[in-house]
């Protein structure tokens, strides 16, 4: 095989805004509470070839920046001076600065990133082809992304996660209802196996036991023990389960229910649900989480808009407009998300 090697160099360093300072409001929280003063909160309009940009301080949207076709993901760089976009259908990666959505450069012949993720380790940078069906696994050194395999997989190869050794990842595969796992070394497909209608959204529980899986076609999560490939328990929570955010309390993961317009709260050891999250708008889908974890912010696809929850009342807060079907959502003063799931 040809190996293809692209170029990535590493930016200067960037410089840490200074922290806002705390005001009070009669809600109990403040506008600068959850980021620093200049950061804006970058979300990806994939209906709208664009990013909008949100002052973090303010909570206005303050511009916005186009893109390729259809971005629907983002992924910070291992060693967070860039955010990756990937422009699913104009086959490319864009660059931007984390904390202000300024176009840093633009990675070409990526083809078909629906989804990304790098491994543990950061060796191996994984790009899930939804329209394509096809995984691609790519080497990385820091600054180099060289094309290692290609693997056909279909259909609909969706989200990701990995093994915390950095050997496998499991993708899920939306039109077969499948999930399957790859060996990174080898870019093999080592099994597949059936878990439901429509999987989506994957999270790995501490030590490697579990995977989740957000059944998007459901109204549950499947819980899966992947080394025995069985399902051993499928958790309610509402229509259309999707996309899972770590709470980063040791105990509890978020996920989003498009339909069903909730979040439900999953306690991931008992492997239960603790309680949902109502009153949302419609179409809930990706999450981002504060540094002081205390507010959840989501994009709701099906209503061109961003929410703000408040996790110490479970109420949605604010509400912002976007551009349409927002999707991805990044801020860079946020809680870290659990590995080995992709940050």
């Amino acid at each position: 095989m040809t190996l293809n090697t692209i170029a990535f160099p590493l930016p200067a360093r960037l410089k840490t805004a200074a922290l806002g300072l705390l005001v009070g409001c009669t809600l109990g929280w403040s506008a600068a509470a959850s980021a620093a003063a200049n950061d804006k909160v970058i979300v990806l309009d994939s209906a709208e070839a664009q990013l909008t940009l949100i002052d973090a301080a303010t909570h206005k949207v303050v511009g916005t920046q186009p893109t390729g076709k259809e971005p629907h993901h983002l992924l910070i760089t291992p060693d967070k001076s860039s955010l990756l976009i990937a422009n699913s259908v104009s086959n490319n990666l864009m660059l931007v600065d984390p904390r202000t959505g300024k176009l840093q450069r633009q990675i070409d012949h990526i083809d078909d990133p629906y989804q990304l993720g790098f491994s543990p380790d950061h060796k191996w940078f994984v790009t899930a082809g939804l329209r394509l069906d096809r995984v691609d696994v790519y080497a990385y050194d820091g600054q180099n992304f060289t094309l290692a395999g290609r693997v056909p997989l279909a259909k609909t190869p969706s989200h990701m996660t990995f093994t915390s050794d950095s050997q496998t990842v499991f993708i899920t595969l939306q039109d077969t209802g499948e999930l399957a796992a790859i060996d990174l070394a080898t870019q093999k497909v080592r099994w597949r196996m059936k878990v439901g209608d429509t999987p989506a959204g994957l999270w790995m529980t501490p030590g490697d036991k579990y995977l989740l899986v957000g059944m998007t076609g459901e109204d549950d999560v499947a819980v899966v023990d992947w080394r025995k490939q069985q399902v051993v328990k499928k958790i309610q929570t509402g229509r259309a389960a999707h996309n899972f955010r770590s709470l980063d309390d040791g105990q509890h993961v978020a996920v989003s229910n498009r339909v069903a317009n909730t979040i439900s709260i999953i306690d991931y050891n008992a492997l239960t649900k603790v309680e949902d999250i109502t009153g949302l708008m419609p179409g809930p889908d990706d999450m981002e989480l504060s540094a002081d974890k205390r507010y959840l912010w989501v994009t709701f696809r099906f209503a061109k808009h961003v929410g703000i929850i408040d996790m110490n009342t479970r109420k949605l807060v604010e509400t912002i407009p976007v551009g349409r079907s927002p999707h991805g959502i990044f801020f860079a003063d946020r809680a870290p998300v659990m590995p080995p799931n992709a940050d």
